[in-house]
């Protein structure tokens, strides 16, 4: 009984939650070691199926740089990076577009159905809703860096993603976008591909699952960890060097998302089971929340 009990508990600390993200929208990142981890994602695919069935709208972005890596080096070519970007000739983004916009993203569509949910493949032979250019970036001389096939989101299609919420399913993108220009594919960054989606929703959170419990007081101690953030906090533990190294670039993107009108971006850990639930859905959460304002 006492089981029981506390299980009802847990629905009831669930329930105000619940009634205050529903019809909301919630971009979900997936990468890196999730995507690597079968148990990891199963859960969080069972957590992304949960938030639908409890009228919340999650919208899942996803990268997928070791299942790439691997082809490649089955295809005997080396891989690149310059300035922490995939340099993508043409047999690479032929590559990328395989492994990547095919055979994950329409896996994670398979297995949300096989768990019990709807979604859908929104890729290059299905429906594809992001559209950018190829990415110019330069060293730190200024002089140009040719990245090859690779771009950065300039218009994401809103209508499609909206009508697959609203009807109920799971909107899956992967990290490649369309130059409308030259007609040609782009690998692009998941997580600059999520902060596009997010902004152009008005998404109530852009949720980055990372491989750390989040922002830390102290790197090293996952004890340290800070539940909630200000963006002015943030600042103030880049510049005494509090957020370092890896964890800077993932602060600012999630600064940058805050400015532009999404309400709250969470890091978290998604090899903790059900880690999703438990940062959306509990007082407390599981990782770091960056918000606009201090919460009480």
């Amino acid at each position: 009984m006492e089981d029981a009990i506390q299980k009802a508990d847990v629905l009831i600390e669930a329930l105000g939650w619940i009634r205050r993200f529903r019809d909301k929208v919630t971009v979900i990142k997936l990468g890196g070691s999730v995507l690597e981890d079968p148990d990891a994602l199963r859960h969080i695919l069972i957590d992304i199926v949960f938030l639908e069935t409890v009228g919340m709208r999650p919208v899942v972005i996803h990268g997928g740089g070791a299942a790439i890596s691997r082809a490649m080096h089955d295809a005997g070519i080396q891989p690149k990076f310059v300035l922490g970007r995939r340099v993508t000739d043409q047999k690479t983004v032929e590559i990328v577009e395989q492994v990547l916009a095919y055979e994950t993203n329409e896996g994670l569509v398979a297995e949300i159905e096989r768990i019990g949910g709807r979604a859908m493949s929104l890729n290059f032979r299905s429906t594809n809703v992001l559209f950018g250019e190829k990415l110019a970036l330069k060293d730190d001389q200024g002089n140009p860096v040719s990245l090859g096939y690779v771009g950065h989101v300039t218009r994401v299609d809103r209508a499609v993603i909206d009508n697959l919420c609203y009807a109920g399913q799971v909107p899956v993108i992967p990290s490649m976008c369309l130059d409308t220009t030259t007609g040609e594919k782009l690998n692009v960054n998941a997580d600059t591909a999520a902060k596009a989606v997010a902004q152009t929703l008005g998404a109530e959170k852009l949720v980055f699952l990372s491989d750390v419990n989040g922002v830390r007081r102290h790197k090293s101690d996952p004890d340290s960890l800070i539940n909630s953030l200000t963006p002015e906090e943030a600042r103030r533990m880049i510049a005494s060097g509090q957020i370092e190294a890896g964890m800077i670039p993932k602060v600012e993107a999630c600064l940058e998302t805050l400015n532009r009108g999404v309400s709250k971006v969470h890091i978290i850990d998604g090899r903790l089971r059900h880690s999703l639930l438990l940062e959306i859905y509990t007082n407390r959460g599981v990782g770091t929340q960056i918000v606009k304002e201090s919460q009480s």
